[in-house]
Protein backbone atom coordinates (compact mmCIF):
# COMPACT_ATOMS: atom_id res chain seq x y z
CA UNK A 1 0.00 0.00 0.00
CA UNK A 2 1.50 3.51 -1.30
CA UNK A 3 2.06 6.11 1.30
CA UNK A 4 2.89 9.72 0.71
CA UNK A 5 6.46 9.86 2.49
CA UNK A 6 8.82 13.28 3.60
CA UNK A 7 12.55 12.09 4.28
CA UNK A 8 13.08 15.61 5.04
CA UNK A 9 11.08 17.61 7.02
CA UNK A 10 9.80 21.13 6.83
CA UNK A 11 9.07 22.83 10.22
CA UNK A 12 6.11 25.10 9.42
CA UNK A 13 7.58 28.07 11.96
CA UNK A 14 3.64 29.40 12.42
CA UNK A 15 3.04 25.44 13.60
CA UNK A 16 4.07 25.77 16.96
CA UNK A 17 2.73 27.89 19.74
CA UNK A 18 3.99 31.31 20.14
CA UNK A 19 3.31 31.24 24.26
CA UNK A 20 6.47 28.83 24.46
CA UNK A 21 9.52 31.34 25.28
CA UNK A 22 13.16 30.59 25.09
CA UNK A 23 13.84 30.69 28.70
CA UNK A 24 11.02 27.90 29.60
CA UNK A 25 13.54 25.47 27.63
CA UNK A 26 14.63 22.36 29.81
CA UNK A 27 17.96 22.15 28.72
CA UNK A 28 19.15 18.57 29.99
CA UNK A 29 21.81 18.89 32.70
CA UNK A 30 24.04 16.44 30.99
CA UNK A 31 23.87 17.63 27.76
CA UNK A 32 27.01 17.52 25.54
CA UNK A 33 29.22 20.64 24.13
CA UNK A 34 28.94 19.29 20.77
CA UNK A 35 27.44 16.06 18.98
CA UNK A 36 28.11 14.20 15.49
CA UNK A 37 25.14 13.09 13.81
CA UNK A 38 25.45 9.40 12.40
CA UNK A 39 23.21 7.38 10.20
CA UNK A 40 19.98 5.81 11.90
CA UNK A 41 19.73 9.29 13.90
CA UNK A 42 16.41 10.90 14.45
CA UNK A 43 15.74 14.47 15.28
CA UNK A 44 13.59 12.97 18.62
CA UNK A 45 16.46 11.13 19.89
CA UNK A 46 19.21 14.06 19.07
CA UNK A 47 16.29 16.25 20.68
CA UNK A 48 17.12 14.36 23.85
CA UNK A 49 20.39 14.87 24.13
CA UNK A 50 20.28 18.72 24.54
CA UNK A 51 16.81 18.63 25.99
CA UNK A 52 14.74 17.41 28.65
CA UNK A 53 11.57 17.61 26.80
CA UNK A 54 12.29 16.81 22.57
CA UNK A 55 9.11 17.71 21.40
CA UNK A 56 10.85 21.59 22.42
CA UNK A 57 13.35 20.80 19.59
CA UNK A 58 11.75 23.57 17.02
CA UNK A 59 12.11 26.32 19.77
CA UNK A 60 15.96 25.15 20.14
CA UNK A 61 17.05 25.14 16.12
CA UNK A 62 15.01 28.59 15.82
CA UNK A 63 16.87 30.53 17.82
CA UNK A 64 19.68 29.54 15.39
CA UNK A 65 19.30 31.24 11.53
CA UNK A 66 22.10 28.77 10.96
CA UNK A 67 19.68 25.73 11.54
CA UNK A 68 16.05 26.94 9.95
CA UNK A 69 15.01 23.59 9.08
CA UNK A 70 15.96 20.40 10.36
CA UNK A 71 15.80 19.00 6.64
CA UNK A 72 19.23 20.67 7.01
CA UNK A 73 20.84 17.91 8.81
CA UNK A 74 22.53 14.79 7.64
CA UNK A 75 24.97 12.40 8.87
CA UNK A 76 28.53 13.62 9.44
CA UNK A 77 27.11 17.08 10.68
CA UNK A 78 28.32 18.00 13.68
CA UNK A 79 25.82 20.48 16.24
CA UNK A 80 27.43 23.08 18.62
CA UNK A 81 25.07 23.48 21.90
CA UNK A 82 26.17 27.86 23.37
CA UNK A 83 24.76 30.36 24.77
CA UNK A 84 23.98 33.30 22.36
CA UNK A 85 22.74 36.03 24.39
CA UNK A 86 21.79 33.88 27.58
CA UNK A 87 19.46 32.39 24.96
CA UNK A 88 20.53 28.13 24.24
CA UNK A 89 21.33 27.65 20.81
CA UNK A 90 22.41 24.89 18.27
CA UNK A 91 24.51 25.56 15.71
CA UNK A 92 26.56 23.78 12.73
CA UNK A 93 29.81 26.33 13.93
CA UNK A 94 31.01 26.20 17.21
CA UNK A 95 30.30 30.14 17.31
CA UNK A 96 27.72 30.87 15.46
CA UNK A 97 27.62 34.47 16.35
CA UNK A 98 31.10 35.22 15.23
CA UNK A 99 31.21 32.98 12.19
CA UNK A 100 31.46 34.24 8.76
CA UNK A 101 28.88 32.61 6.46
CA UNK A 102 30.50 31.94 2.80
CA UNK A 103 27.92 30.82 0.23
CA UNK A 104 29.33 27.15 -1.11
CA UNK A 105 27.77 24.33 -3.04
CA UNK A 106 27.06 20.84 -0.91
CA UNK A 107 26.02 18.16 -2.45
CA UNK A 108 24.35 15.35 -0.83
CA UNK A 109 21.48 12.47 -1.19
CA UNK A 110 18.01 13.39 -0.02
CA UNK A 111 17.71 9.79 1.43
CA UNK A 112 20.08 10.73 4.12
CA UNK A 113 18.14 13.36 6.04
CA UNK A 114 17.29 12.88 9.41
CA UNK A 115 14.06 12.29 10.23
CA UNK A 116 12.10 12.91 13.49
CA UNK A 117 11.14 9.20 14.20
CA UNK A 118 11.82 5.96 13.11
CA UNK A 119 9.52 4.76 10.97
CA UNK A 120 10.05 1.45 10.88
CA UNK A 121 8.31 0.69 13.97
CA UNK A 122 4.96 1.92 12.98
CA UNK A 123 4.49 0.74 9.19
CA UNK A 124 2.92 -2.39 9.94
CA UNK A 125 0.06 -0.33 12.03
CA UNK A 126 -0.26 2.19 8.79
CA UNK A 127 -0.94 -0.56 6.00
CA UNK A 128 -4.54 -1.18 7.02
CA UNK A 129 -7.57 -0.46 9.10
CA UNK A 130 -7.22 -0.70 12.76
CA UNK A 131 -9.95 0.09 14.81
CA UNK A 132 -14.04 0.16 13.89
CA UNK A 133 -16.77 1.18 15.30
CA UNK A 134 -19.76 -0.76 16.04
CA UNK A 135 -21.72 0.77 13.21
CA UNK A 136 -19.01 0.23 10.97
CA UNK A 137 -18.61 -3.47 11.40
CA UNK A 138 -22.79 -3.74 10.99
CA UNK A 139 -22.69 -1.77 7.42
CA UNK A 140 -19.37 -3.21 5.86
CA UNK A 141 -20.14 -5.94 2.93
CA UNK A 142 -18.87 -8.98 4.72
CA UNK A 143 -17.87 -12.60 2.95
CA UNK A 144 -20.83 -15.22 1.97
CA UNK A 145 -18.98 -17.71 -0.06
CA UNK A 146 -15.90 -18.85 -1.69
CA UNK A 147 -15.44 -19.50 -5.36
CA UNK A 148 -14.56 -23.06 -6.38
CA UNK A 149 -16.69 -23.89 -3.69
CA UNK A 150 -13.86 -23.98 -0.94
CA UNK A 151 -14.26 -23.73 2.60
CA UNK A 152 -12.20 -20.67 2.91
CA UNK A 153 -9.83 -18.34 0.82
CA UNK A 154 -6.12 -17.41 0.68
CA UNK A 155 -4.14 -15.52 -2.03
CA UNK A 156 -4.97 -16.41 -5.59
CA UNK A 157 -8.61 -17.23 -4.54
CA UNK A 158 -11.70 -15.12 -5.56
CA UNK A 159 -14.65 -14.42 -3.09
CA UNK A 160 -18.11 -13.48 -3.40
CA UNK A 161 -18.87 -10.22 -1.26
CA UNK A 162 -22.29 -8.42 0.17
CA UNK A 163 -22.84 -6.24 -1.45
CA UNK A 164 -20.84 -3.95 -3.64
CA UNK A 165 -22.62 -1.87 -5.93
CA UNK A 166 -21.03 1.40 -5.88
CA UNK A 167 -17.28 1.35 -5.32
CA UNK A 168 -15.34 3.83 -4.87
CA UNK A 169 -12.15 2.27 -5.63
CA UNK A 170 -10.57 -1.11 -6.31
CA UNK A 171 -8.52 -1.81 -3.62
CA UNK A 172 -10.03 -3.79 -0.19
CA UNK A 173 -8.78 -5.07 3.02
CA UNK A 174 -10.36 -7.61 4.34
CA UNK A 175 -10.32 -7.92 8.30
CA UNK A 176 -11.83 -10.07 11.42
CA UNK A 177 -13.59 -8.25 14.27
CA UNK A 178 -11.13 -8.34 17.04
CA UNK A 179 -11.53 -7.39 21.11
CA UNK A 180 -13.18 -4.56 22.21
CA UNK A 181 -11.13 -1.58 22.86
CA UNK A 182 -12.92 -0.12 26.69
CA UNK A 183 -12.92 2.85 28.66
CA UNK A 184 -11.25 1.90 31.89
CA UNK A 185 -13.21 4.45 33.83
CA UNK A 186 -16.90 4.18 32.18
CA UNK A 187 -16.23 0.16 30.58
CA UNK A 188 -17.64 1.72 27.18
CA UNK A 189 -16.91 0.44 24.48
CA UNK A 190 -15.10 2.73 22.70
CA UNK A 191 -14.19 0.56 19.16
CA UNK A 192 -12.90 -2.74 18.02
CA UNK A 193 -10.05 -3.98 16.95
CA UNK A 194 -9.87 -4.84 13.07
CA UNK A 195 -7.62 -8.02 12.40
CA UNK A 196 -5.93 -7.60 9.49
CA UNK A 197 -6.51 -10.76 7.24
CA UNK A 198 -6.14 -9.73 3.84
CA UNK A 199 -5.82 -7.80 0.65
CA UNK A 200 -8.18 -8.15 -2.99
CA UNK A 201 -9.18 -6.34 -5.93
CA UNK A 202 -12.77 -5.59 -7.13
CA UNK A 203 -13.35 -7.61 -10.20
CA UNK A 204 -17.23 -7.56 -10.53
CA UNK A 205 -19.78 -5.29 -9.03
CA UNK A 206 -23.12 -6.23 -7.69
CA UNK A 207 -24.87 -7.95 -4.63
CA UNK A 208 -23.24 -10.47 -4.23
CA UNK A 209 -19.78 -8.76 -5.69
CA UNK A 210 -16.50 -10.90 -6.42
CA UNK A 211 -13.28 -9.50 -5.38
CA UNK A 212 -10.07 -11.28 -6.14
CA UNK A 213 -7.58 -11.98 -2.88
CA UNK A 214 -4.00 -10.57 -3.82
CA UNK A 215 -2.58 -11.09 -0.36
CA UNK A 216 -3.48 -12.74 2.38
CA UNK A 217 -1.73 -13.66 6.37
CA UNK A 218 -4.14 -16.48 6.75
CA UNK A 219 -7.13 -18.54 5.65
CA UNK A 220 -9.88 -16.21 4.71
CA UNK A 221 -13.31 -17.33 6.25
CA UNK A 222 -17.21 -16.69 5.68
CA UNK A 223 -18.09 -13.00 7.71
CA UNK A 224 -14.80 -11.77 7.39
CA UNK A 225 -15.32 -7.92 7.01
CA UNK A 226 -14.73 -6.21 4.16
CA UNK A 227 -13.54 -2.18 3.78
CA UNK A 228 -12.10 0.33 1.13
CA UNK A 229 -8.59 1.07 1.07
CA UNK A 230 -8.38 4.67 2.23
CA UNK A 231 -4.48 4.77 3.10
CA UNK A 232 -2.86 6.29 -0.03
CA UNK A 233 -3.33 9.52 1.52
CA UNK A 234 -1.57 9.19 4.92
CA UNK A 235 1.69 10.62 4.97
CA UNK A 236 4.79 9.87 7.19
CA UNK A 237 5.96 13.30 8.24
CA UNK A 238 5.35 13.88 12.19
CA UNK A 239 5.54 17.52 14.17
CA UNK A 240 5.86 16.60 17.84
CA UNK A 241 4.26 18.86 20.01
CA UNK A 242 1.95 18.97 23.13
CA UNK A 243 -2.08 18.74 22.30
CA UNK A 244 -3.34 22.78 22.51
CA UNK A 245 -5.58 21.68 25.61
CA UNK A 246 -5.52 19.66 28.98
CA UNK A 247 -5.70 15.90 27.64
CA UNK A 248 -5.88 12.96 30.28
CA UNK A 249 -6.16 9.63 29.77
CA UNK A 250 -4.69 5.82 29.99
CA UNK A 251 -3.01 2.97 28.46
CA UNK A 252 -5.65 0.44 27.40
CA UNK A 253 -3.73 -2.21 25.55
CA UNK A 254 0.34 -2.81 24.04
CA UNK A 255 0.35 -3.91 20.63
CA UNK A 256 2.52 -7.30 20.12
CA UNK A 257 1.22 -9.94 23.10
CA UNK A 258 3.07 -7.97 25.51
CA UNK A 259 2.81 -7.89 29.00
CA UNK A 260 5.42 -4.63 29.98
CA UNK A 261 5.89 -1.43 27.86
CA UNK A 262 9.24 0.06 27.03
CA UNK A 263 10.67 2.26 24.80
CA UNK A 264 9.54 2.19 20.60
CA UNK A 265 6.46 -0.18 21.81
CA UNK A 266 2.83 0.17 19.91
CA UNK A 267 0.21 0.95 22.89
CA UNK A 268 -3.21 2.18 22.53
CA UNK A 269 -4.53 4.90 24.55
CA UNK A 270 -8.76 6.12 25.16
CA UNK A 271 -8.59 9.59 23.58
CA UNK A 272 -8.90 10.31 19.65
CA UNK A 273 -9.91 12.99 17.45
CA UNK A 274 -13.16 13.75 19.26
CA UNK A 275 -11.17 14.22 22.42
CA UNK A 276 -8.72 16.67 20.47
CA UNK A 277 -5.71 14.07 19.73
CA UNK A 278 -3.96 14.69 16.63
CA UNK A 279 -0.84 13.04 14.91
CA UNK A 280 1.96 14.37 16.24
CA UNK A 281 0.71 15.11 20.06
CA UNK A 282 3.13 13.82 22.89
CA UNK A 283 1.73 12.75 26.41
CA UNK A 284 3.07 12.29 29.46
CA UNK A 285 3.27 8.98 30.91
CA UNK A 286 2.59 8.67 34.61
CA UNK A 287 3.32 5.13 36.39
CA UNK A 288 -0.28 4.79 38.72
CA UNK A 289 0.84 4.59 41.92
CA UNK A 290 0.64 1.53 44.46
CA UNK A 291 -1.72 1.03 47.07
CA UNK A 292 0.04 0.38 50.17
CA UNK A 293 -0.74 -0.66 53.90
CA UNK A 294 -0.32 2.00 56.32
CA UNK A 295 -0.16 -0.01 59.87
CA UNK A 296 1.14 2.58 61.67
CA UNK A 297 -1.43 5.60 61.99
CA UNK A 298 -3.47 3.98 63.99
CA UNK A 299 -4.98 0.71 65.46
CA UNK A 300 -6.29 0.00 61.98
CA UNK A 301 -4.55 -0.78 58.89
CA UNK A 302 -4.86 2.18 56.35
CA UNK A 303 -4.69 1.97 52.67
CA UNK A 304 -2.52 4.46 51.15
CA UNK A 305 -1.99 5.40 47.54
CA UNK A 306 1.78 6.53 46.81
CA UNK A 307 1.25 8.97 43.81
CA UNK A 308 1.60 8.87 40.22
CA UNK A 309 4.99 9.11 38.70
CA UNK A 310 6.15 9.82 35.16
CA UNK A 311 6.97 7.01 33.46
CA UNK A 312 8.17 8.00 30.03
CA UNK A 313 6.19 9.89 26.77
CA UNK A 314 4.95 8.76 23.62
CA UNK A 315 3.67 10.10 20.63
CA UNK A 316 0.25 9.93 18.82
CA UNK A 317 1.00 8.67 15.29
CA UNK A 318 -2.49 7.76 13.94
CA UNK A 319 -5.55 8.94 15.65
CA UNK A 320 -8.92 7.40 15.35
CA UNK A 321 -11.73 9.32 16.67
CA UNK A 322 -12.45 7.42 20.09
CA UNK A 323 -8.87 5.71 20.69
CA UNK A 324 -5.32 6.68 19.41
CA UNK A 325 -2.35 4.67 18.21
CA UNK A 326 1.00 5.67 19.93
CA UNK A 327 5.10 4.99 19.68
CA UNK A 328 6.41 4.97 23.24
CA UNK A 329 9.31 7.32 22.20
CA UNK A 330 10.78 7.81 25.91
CA UNK A 331 10.03 5.11 28.77
CA UNK A 332 12.15 5.62 32.40
CA UNK A 333 10.73 2.49 33.84
CA UNK A 334 8.41 -0.59 33.39
CA UNK A 335 5.03 0.81 32.40
CA UNK A 336 1.66 -1.08 32.36
CA UNK A 337 -1.87 -1.10 30.73
CA UNK A 338 -4.28 1.50 32.59
CA UNK A 339 -1.29 4.30 33.62
CA UNK A 340 -2.08 7.61 32.77
CA UNK A 341 -1.36 10.00 29.69
CA UNK A 342 -1.34 13.94 30.12
CA UNK A 343 -0.73 16.75 28.29
CA UNK A 344 3.06 17.82 29.49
Amino acid sequence: MAFRTMLGLIIPLFFFSVSLRADELNINPNHPDQYTVVKGDTLWDISGKFLQHPWQWPQLWHNNPQIKDPHWIYPGDTLYFTYVNGVPSLSLSPDASEQRLVPHIRETSIEQAIRVISTDQIAQFLSSPKVVTEDELSNAPYVIEMAGERLMAGSGDRVYVRSIEQPTGLGYTIYRQGPPYVSPETNEVLGYEAQYVGDATLQTVGDPATLLVNKSSGQIRQGDRIMANTENGLALNYFPRPPEKPISGHIIRVMGGMTQIGQHDIVVVDKGTADGLEAGHTLDIYRTGRIVADKYHSENVEAVKLPDEIAGVLMVFRPFERVSYALVMDAKGAIHTKDRVRTP
